[in-house]
């Protein structure tokens, strides 16, 4: 990593879903998330260009999501959702937390073979234990109903005041008795991440 980019600890979530009340699917839903923390370089300060900090961060988005991919069984095209966010300690802003968008959302794109759509993402300032809520979307269209999600992620001791927690969450499908209707993930065409 870089020296504006130090790592104390990567947390990983993981999750078998078998139902959720309903009658038990062929195959669990599986879903994960990694998070890193590092600590902020820009706490307690203004300051005016934080595009270094971004730029640094795009060789640790592709280590998450390869690291991410691999819990999950290595295969890209298993993979159906994804999303990603970052919580900055109460030392920083919410713009530091920002910065993760580029780097996450590309990292889990490139790792996934360049799936379309956008990478649904959030953000926020909290404390050491804080909860995030980090949105999860189809990989090829936000508009497939079944695959809005959410996976709630904390890490028991971060951030800390002067850290930033970044997250990038996949999971297998959506959600695991979803009968809401709309748009079916086996009829994306796929053209621009839209429909």
């Amino acid at each position: 990593m870089s020296d504006l980019v130090q790592l104390r600890k990567i947390v990983m979530t993981f999750e078998e879903i078998y139902h959720e009340g309903g009658p038990p699917p062929g195959a669990p839903l599986v879903r994960a998330a990694i998070m890193a923390v590092a600590r902020n370089p820009y706490a307690g300060r203004y300051v005016e260009d934080l595009l270094p900090l971004m730029e640094d961060l795009r060789p640790l988005g592709l280590d998450l999501a390869r690291r991410l991919l691999d819990a999950l069984g290595g295969v890209p095209k298993a993979i159906e959702g994804y999303g990603e966010g970052a919580v900055v300690g109460t030392g920083g802003e919410l713009e530091h937390a920002a910065l993760w968008h580029a780097p996450g959302g590309q990292a889990l794109r490139q790792t996934l073979g360049g799936a379309k759509a956008l990478v649904p993402s959030t953000k926020k300032v909290g404390v050491p234990g804080c909860r995030l809520d980090v949105p999860i979307t189809h990989v090829e269209t936000s508009y497939v109903r079944s695959h809005l999600d959410a996976m709630e992620v904390t890490v028991h001791d971060a951030p800390r005041h002067d850290e930033i927690l970044f997250v990038l969450a996949m999971s297998t499908g959506g959600r695991i008795h979803a009968r809401s209707g709309g748009l079916r993930a086996s009829q994306i065409k796929g053209e621009d991440g839209s429909r």
